[in-house]
């Protein structure tokens, strides 16, 4: 727990610093659900320069990394970002290697690291689907901020047993847990099953953040985005959750459900829009 940020003014230890802690406190918390195996998972945060500049030396650290898909629109942007092969359950003992505080460089070709990365380490290999999808949510959602994949136990059992029509899988999970269309009314995408660690993919998933928060990886996990960790985190939980309950329920006999009239009602007394094409009217 001693780790130190080298400040403007003054050390201190890393778990001191909000984002940090933060991003600490979340691993960790996703390690013990079972969702971040091994070196399963990445977090990316966008920071604002007024809450680094107090803690870090905005000049940087001299190391500079070559991005393989250049960002212009990002540059200048600051992010914490977890690893690459690193375990989410050693982030909050040793956040200085486990974790990364970068800028994209003006030419968004290039980041520097501000803190972090320690003994070279490099940011998580699923940095272009986190920068793509930061770049479609922030075109819609001035106030986007964060960008969380896991492996989601149930979402991947679902991926299994379960039509991918992304439709048809929205309709379901909507059923599964009465909050849901409230939670995530614009539905989930499905992606084909891909290669993971690609540009390719990062631009698939981007593509799907276009018009929604959540993008499901078949066999492999989940991406979820929000304004907040917390945001991002609880989008992502419900959606787990809903899931779980649909292998609870898969090959019983269901006597009962929420039907399209239910949560068409739903949808009206919270005030959301549910995605077009899934209820029946």
């Amino acid at each position: 727990m001693g780790t130190s940020i080298i400040g403007l003014n003054r050390d201190l230890p890393a778990l001191n610093i909000p984002f940090i802690r933060e991003m600490a406190e979340i691993t960790y918390h996703m390690w013990t659900f079972g969702w971040d195996e091994r070196n399963g998972g990445n977090i990316s945060r966008i920071l604002d320069e007024a809450e680094v500049a107090p803690y870090i030396n905005l000049n940087g650290n001299g190391r500079i990394i070559t991005l393989s898909f250049p960002v212009p629109e990002l540059a200048g942007k600051i992010f914490v970002v977890t690893g690459s092969g690193k375990y989410f359950r050693n982030v909050i003992t040793d956040p200085e290697t486990n974790l990364g505080v970068i800028r994209v460089m003006a030419s968004g070709e290039h980041v520097e690291v501000l803190w972090g990365f320690k003994g070279d380490t490099l940011p998580t290999s699923e940095l272009a689907s986190h920068f793509m999808s930061h770049i479609e949510r922030l075109r819609i959602d001035p106030s986007h901020r964060v960008v969380i994949h896991n492996h989601a136990t149930n979402v991947i059992a679902m991926t299994f047993v379960h039509d991918l029509d992304e439709k048809k899988f929205t309709k379901t999970l909507w059923q599964m847990c009465t909050e849901c269309i409230v939670v995530f009314p614009e539905g989930v995408g499905v992606l084909p099953w891909m290669v993971p660690g690609s540009a390719e993919i990062g631009r698939k998933t981007a593509d799907k953040m276009k018009s929604g928060r959540v993008v499901i990886w078949p066999h492999h996990g989940i991406f979820g985005s929000g304004s907040t960790i917390d945001d991002a985190f609880g989008l992502i939980e419900t959606v787990e959750k809903a899931a779980q309950v649909y292998m609870l329920t898969a090959g019983h006999s269901i006597k009962q459900a929420i039907t399209d009239r239910e949560l068409s009602d739903l949808a009206e007394a919270f005030g959301v829009t549910p995605v077009a094409g899934i209820l029946e009217d």
